[in-house]
């Protein structure tokens, strides 16, 4: 039970980090492209990457406070910094095929899954 509060802690600051970092770029640059999200993505993925990094060979960073920031935190401020740690995770491995299946997978399963939904959703 302790880690579910833990990964919610974080997703609350993580998913209200988004939305008020997301509104305050639109409200700066307008919504014609998506430079919120674009934005939150790129920072994300750094801020994983960089956590991930920093604590990999410190023990003294305590499993409670990996499940806060990197699950909670990043996982609610954006999901695409997962997916582009697995990726290059993938990649660092060697896993050339696997990496290209996952990012080609992922971006036009993706892509068929969003136009599925938008159509579902009109049509209902």
């Amino acid at each position: 039970m302790g880690a579910l509060l833990w990964v919610g802690l974080g997703g609350f600051l993580g998913a209200n980090a988004r939305y008020l970092l997301g509104g305050w770029v639109a409200s700066r640059l307008g919504v014609a492209f998506p430079y919120g999200t674009y934005l939150i993505n790129v920072t994300g993925s750094f801020i994983l990457g960089f956590f991930l990094a920093f604590a990999q060979d410190r023990p003294w960073v305590a499993p409670p406070a990996r499940l806060l920031f990197a699950v909670g935190f990043v996982g609610a401020y954006t999901t695409f910094s997962t997916f582009e740690y697995e990726l290059i995770r993938l990649l660092q491995d060697g896993e050339l095929l696997l990496g290209t299946v996952y990012l080609l997978g992922s971006v036009v399963s993706g892509g068929v899954a969003v136009t599925a939904g938008l159509a579902l959703g009109s049509w209902i």
